[in-house]
């Protein structure tokens, strides 16, 4: 059973990689260079981390760990221009989630699939992956409270409450 699972797996991100391959690199290159929208701009940078990833891990599950960490700076510098092309948009994450959305998805996503990467490859090999996933994760916080300003969701993990705006904050204060 164990076994059909995890070939279920490998065929379902077969699937992903193959539909990610159809657009090209340098297509995806081409379209944000010249795409005015930027929150499609931003989808597009999502997109070309993805054909990234893959790249990093082949390089990292082949030994070619300097090509994979170089490749890695280039992916991380990606997704921190997707969060910086919607933070500039003017767009409120709020009122309207498109690319924001997609962002914090891939966000997540990312740092477990960069976890799993470092669990798999030498102790001595794991710094700059660990380090990615901690910078996306951080990163992913922030679109978060992008999304949700007015309280913090329960998926922030480590959030506090916000402090009480009137007395101790208990019901007696409030009424």
């Amino acid at each position: 059973m164990g076994m059909s699972v995890g070939m279920a797996v490998l065929s379902s991100l077969a699937l992903s990689a193959s539909a990610l391959c159809r657009e090209t690199e340098d297509q995806l290159l081409q379209r944000i260079q010249n795409e005015p929208n930027p929150v499609k701009k931003a989808k597009d940078e999502i997109k070309l981390s993805s054909l990234r990833f893959i790249q990093i891990r082949d390089d990292y599950t082949d030994g070619r760990t300097d090509s994979g960490a170089k490749l890695l700076g280039t992916f991380m510098g990606d997704m921190k221009n997707s969060w910086k092309l919607l933070q500039d948009s003017g767009r409120k994450a709020w009122k309207q989630p498109e690319g924001f959305r997609e962002l914090e998805i891939s966000l997540r996503e990312d740092v477990r699939l960069l976890q799993d990467l470092a669990r798999s490859v030498s102790y001595f090999d794991r710094g700059p992956l660990l380090n990615a996933a901690e910078q996306l994760d951080h990163m992913r916080d922030d679109v978060l409270r992008a999304q949700f300003p007015g309280g913090n969701p329960k998926t922030i993990k480590n959030a506090t409450a916000p402090p009480p705006t009137q007395g101790s904050g208990g019901i007696s204060d409030q009424q």
